[in-house]
């Protein structure tokens, strides 16, 4: 079994076809169906199911691929590794992001990383924290950005404290208050945000026990903070989230402050590429220098 064939088919899953595929590796689509058939017949079993509603895994190809993923990173860890005893620069990072992170952040590192570090790629993967906590376990991303602490033993290194802050409608009876307590919000309907099981929001209203009157659960802050602005229900978000925020939606302070913590988490911040490494150091710089950096 070749490594191309791995990679061949980790494309085939990551674009979820095999034309796509073909014309991201230069190869014929013949090519490709052929060293996927190939590789299934090595393996003795299916990889991969093809209908009229596309390309998906098989149950075998699930299991499978949780390993093939592992072997290329390991292999590009390798080239990196080599290159950098050359002393060449290259390689690829491979990030995940929230969209808090990206919104704010993540122009200004990669502007920052590609000025000092040209030759080396970063791709990014955007996720909720559950998807992030996947992603590092099975070696999608080399790090990610999450919401610590995390609900898997990863190494993580604190980087933010982002404040969380109450969202009320246009016409809240509350709006014009400078704080407001926990008492006053627990017969509220609100808008709770679906992010997965390292939400600080949720960790929040379990530590003041508020039974809430959640009325939706939505994921996408912009949907969020729409159904606030039309009077749906009040919510509890981060600030790093309220980018161009409507005029008419009030943000209140609680009255016990609390937080999100921004880190960032690896399997092993030891053992990631010399790429990675150089785009946490990167990373870490630029947010020290934008004053967004809360821990040394």
């Amino acid at each position: 079994m070749s490594l191309s064939k791995y990679e061949i088919f980790s494309t085939i899953v990551e674009l979820g076809s095999l034309t796509k595929a073909a014309e991201k590796l230069n190869l014929t689509q013949s090519g490709v169906s052929y060293a996927v058939s190939t590789l299934e017949a090595e393996l003795g079993f299916s990889l991969l199911k093809r209908d009229r509603s596309g390309i998906s895994l098989t149950s075998n190809g699930e299991r499978i691929l949780i390993y093939v993923q592992r072997i290329l990173h390991e292999e590009a860890l390798m080239r990196q590794e080599i290159a950098s005893i050359k002393g060449l620069e290259t390689g690829t990072v491979r990030l995940g992001t929230l969209s808090s992170v990206s919104m704010q952040w993540l122009p200004g590192i990669l502007a920052h990383f590609s000025e000092k570090h040209p030759h080396i790629e970063v791709k990014t993967y955007l996720g909720c924290y559950d998807e992030m906590n996947d992603w590092i376990s099975n070696g999608t991303v080399d790090f990610g950005f999450v919401s610590l602490p995390t609900s898997k033993p990863f190494e993580t290194i604190p980087i933010k404290k982002d404040k969380l802050v109450v969202i009320l409608p246009p016409n809240h009876p509350l709006r014009h208050q400078k704080v407001i307590s926990y008492d006053q919000i627990k017969d509220e309907s609100f808008i709770m945000p679906q992010w997965g099981s390292d939400d600080n929001i949720r960790r929040l209203l379990n530590e003041h026990k508020l039974n809430l009157q959640v009325k939706y659960e939505l994921m996408e802050e912009r949907t969020i903070l729409a159904m606030v602005q039309k009077g749906l229900g009040i919510t509890i978000l981060p600030e790093l989230i309220l980018v161009n925020v409507p005029d008419n939606i009030h943000i209140v302070d609680l009255e016990e402050a609390d937080y999100r913590i921004i880190g960032i988490a690896a399997s092993s911040l030891k053992n990631i590429s010399p790429a990675a490494k150089k785009f946490l150091a990167c990373t870490r710089s630029w947010l020290r220098d934008n004053n967004y950096l809360d821990f040394e």
